[in-house]
């Protein structure tokens, strides 16, 4: 189990959104855990909205403002959220084994939508690009 689980849901949003999450435990499924708790709480418009805000001022305090993605952002919640609509989960955890994809093979999943390099496209980092294989939606 990783340590990101030590946390409640709602400790694990409140560290993030303040920044004082340790970014040592910000992995993919760390990640995926944040995608899942803002749809599970706002729904998809304002998690895609919030989680950008968040998520760019997580990685300036952690110091590595040139590791966000917009594009793999805005790509992995609509992941998720596609997933939640067919998920039976009551939590996150119950979420991730149901669709263990999302943490192992989520290259793969990404790899299926974009028929380019979206994690190291420099003009992906800074502006969402559609998916120009299978789109989301």
């Amino acid at each position: 189990m990783e340590k990101h689980f030590e946390l409640t849901d709602q400790e694990f949003e409140r560290q993030f959104e303040s920044c004082e999450l340790d970014p040592a435990i910000f992995s993919h499924e760390a990640h995926l855990r944040l995608a899942w708790i803002h749809l599970y709480n706002y729904g998809i418009d304002k998690s895609l909205e919030r989680i950008q805000i968040q998520l760019l001022r997580f990685a300036s305090s952690a110091g590595d403002p040139g590791k966000y993605n917009k594009t793999l952002t805005i790509a992995a919640i609509k992941a998720v959220h596609h997933f939640m609509l067919r998920s039976k989960s009551a939590s996150f955890m119950e979420f991730i084994l149901e669709f263990p994809r999302l943490k192992y093979n989520f290259r793969e999943l990404m790899d299926a939508h974009y028929g380019f390099d979206i994690f190291n496209s420099e003009k992906a980092r800074t502006q969402y690009l559609e998916p120009d294989l299978l789109p989301f939606d």
